[in-house]
């Protein structure tokens, strides 16, 4: 088992233990181990064969057995007697977006819902609307979640997240098998599409039918599909299928090309061969007197066909085979590339680490700038900040910096919340106090199309603003994102001069690569960052690069990669109105109603201080007749 799937494990009990009605300090405990292992940066496996299970934060001796166990048996009893001592299907409600261990005990408890169809029989019959904390919106947001599950089921793939600590723990399994010249994952896990259907694993080696037998007999394997001389299939446990291809080394270069793909890119590939008069398989280019030409890598292939190589990333047919033909490709960007980190949480808001620890590991990483954006006060959850914590987080931040020396430089920000009207949670004065402002939406994503449009448009065209963060609001692979005019944000975007993010957590990917592509053909800047919560959190920057690079990112439109100075004069810009004015584009008529209600709170605001103050006067009056 790797760390993400000990980590459902634990999270996986922590949620029945909860349905149970179990003590809060054990729920408590399994949700921290599980979290720990999810962001913790070794291989666990590693760490208990070196017997340092005990150091890792959060893991006890009774945490530690069972670590062992599932480590060494891949099963642990006391999951599956808890799961035994409830209904099967509780386990897939937890799946439904929206239902947590509490909703799944009421359901289970109230209505005696113990499926995924009961719990959509329930809500469709309006059963769910009044349960404690319930209503008609909740009812239709389940209903809502219940539709995404089936699709996602129906579809068969899965989060880039989710399937990419299984394929690196593969891969690393393969490279190190006697014999292995070289072993890739191609398909759409080397394209970083945002969800992978199954896993093909390519490996160069001169003697297949070892490599075959011991990764059919791989712990993780609960099911050979078929074991052939040059190609196996498997079905992993967790149902993910993955295919194995061995062929020689001289052969690699069109092996990983051909099942890279994607498909109409390879089309097209083909296509090109056959006006050669070759063609193109797995194996070889082929002439037509039998002869065959090797490629060992993929650069001989573009090379034969008379083009540039083009990265993986951009093989869909978008037009990059006739750039590659002209020898004008773009040069995409790379995490290399990334020398700040712009959208970050600590202990002020919802984040697990003190602003230094958050700079520490920043700079470990290979950042010169870090951000500090915890959130602000009005996404209750989060324990976000007024204007009067900025103050003291200001000091913590000049501690750090002090300590960090010319390491790393760190600027105060704020994830400032996108409210219902188009409102920003900080006035202009107080936005115009930090180093950089992240404008969000997390809230009310299920207005209507207008309403929610001119409530983005409003954060893109206030100059206080430096960077739209994850602009749809999607949380992947549950929660769609808002229902926005992208195309009216893009252009307000390009016109403004805003920074629109990539988010780089696997659970976000928003912009997606379709919309960043859009956004740099209307001239927009990026921005890729991690909202990193805890240090793990930074690793995630290469599945942000993954999106920027199918969108054909190049390193100068995205702010992350550019020099502290030009990062820091772009900001000042923007804040004190030296840039391009924006040009605003509005969604109406919604647009004019928030602007309207904004103008009737500012005349209320008026007349009542115009009372207080005839108010005052008149008490003045009276004091001095007196």
């Amino acid at each position: 088992m790797n760390n993400q799937q000990l980590a459902q494990v634990f999270g996986n009990i922590a949620d029945l233990l909860e349905i149970k009605g179990e003590v809060v300090y054990k729920v408590l405990a399994y949700r921290r181990a599980s979290e720990t292992l999810r962001e913790y940066s070794r291989d666990v496996g590693t760490v208990w064969k070196e017997g340092g299970l005990r150091q890792i934060p959060g893991v006890g001796p009774a945490i530690e057995e069972k670590i062992v166990e599932l480590l060494t048996t891949g099963q642990l009893n006391f999951y599956e007697k808890l799961k035994a001592d409830l209904p099967e299907g509780l386990v897939d409600v937890l799946a439904v977006p929206d239902v947590g261990p509490k909703k799944v005990a009421m359901f289970w408890k109230k209505l005696g819902v113990t499926s995924v169809a009961e719990l959509e029989a329930a809500a469709r019959a309006g059963k769910l609307r009044d349960l404690p904390g319930m209503g008609e919106k909740s009812e239709t947001r389940i209903l809502a979640g219940i539709e995404s599950l089936t699709k996602r089921v129906a579809t068969g793939r899965r989060p880039l997240g989710v399937v990419w600590p299984v394929a690196q723990e593969m891969l690393s399994f393969l490279r190190a098998l006697p014999g292995v010249e070289r072993a890739e994952a191609a398909g759409s896990l080397r394209r970083r599409r945002s969800t992978i259907g199954d896993l093909d694993f390519l490996v160069a080696a001169t003697e297949a039918a070892p490599i075959m037998d011991v990764f059919c007999q791989h712990p993780a394997v609960a099911r050979v599909l078929g074991h052939g001389p040059t190609k196996s299939s498997v079905e992993f446990g967790n149902g993910l299928q993955a295919d194995l291809r061995v062929l020689p080394g001289e052969r690699f270069g069109t092996l990983l090309n051909y099942f890279t793909g994607s498909k109409d890119h390879n089309v097209k590939l083909r296509e090109l061969a056959l006006k050669n008069k070759l063609s193109l398989s797995e194996h070889a280019f082929t002439r037509p007197n039998d002869e065959e030409i090797l490629c060992a890598t993929e650069e001989e292939v573009y090379r034969q066909l008379g083009l540039d190589y083009i990265p993986p990333e951009m093989r869909e047919d978008r037009g990059e085979i006739e750039l590659a033909a002209k020898g004008k490709l773009p040069v995409l960007v790379t995490e290399a590339d990334l020398l700040s980190e712009l959208h970050s949480h600590s202990t002020w808001s919802d984040g697990a680490l003190p602003i230094l620890a958050m700079a520490q590991a920043a700079q470990a990483r290979g950042r010169k700038v870090l951000a500090v954006t915890d959130h602000s006060y009005s996404l209750g959850i989060t324990g976000g900040l007024t204007p009067e914590r900025l103050v003291e987080q200001r000091r913590e931040i000049d501690q750090a910096q002090a300590a960090m020396g010319g390491r790393l430089r760190l600027l105060q920000g704020a994830e400032v919340e996108i409210k219902s009207d188009g409102r920003l949670d900080f006035t202009d004065d107080v936005l115009g106090s930090l180093d950089i402002v992240v404008a969000s939406l997390h809230t009310g994503l299920r207005q209507g199309r207008e309403q929610v449009t001119a409530r983005l448009l409003s954060a893109v065209n206030n100059r206080n603003v430096d960077i739209i963060g994850h602009p749809t609001g999607r949380l992947f692979p549950d929660r769609d994102g808002a229902d926005l005019d992208m195309e009216a944000v893009l252009q307000a975007a390009a016109a403004s001069g805003v920074a629109l993010e990539i988010n780089a957590n696997p659970a976000r990917l928003d912009l997606d690569d379709a919309l960043a592509h859009r956004a740099l053909e209307l001239g927009c800047l990026l921005s890729i960052n991690t909202d990193a919560h805890s240090a793990g959190n930074l690793d995630f920057a290469h599945f942000g690069v993954g999106i920027a690079r199918r969108a054909w990112a190049t390193s100068e439109r995205v702010i992350n990669t550019w020099a502290t100075e030009k990062l820091e004069a772009w900001l000042k810009a923007r804040g004190n109105g030296q840039g391009a004015a924006p040009v605003v584009i509005s969604a109406a008529p919604v647009a004019k109603k928030i602007a309207k209600k904004a103008a009737g709170r500012k005349t209320t605001a008026k007349t009542a201080a115009v009372k207080k103050t005839s108010t005052k006067k008149s008490a003045a009056k009276k004091a001095a007749n007196k």
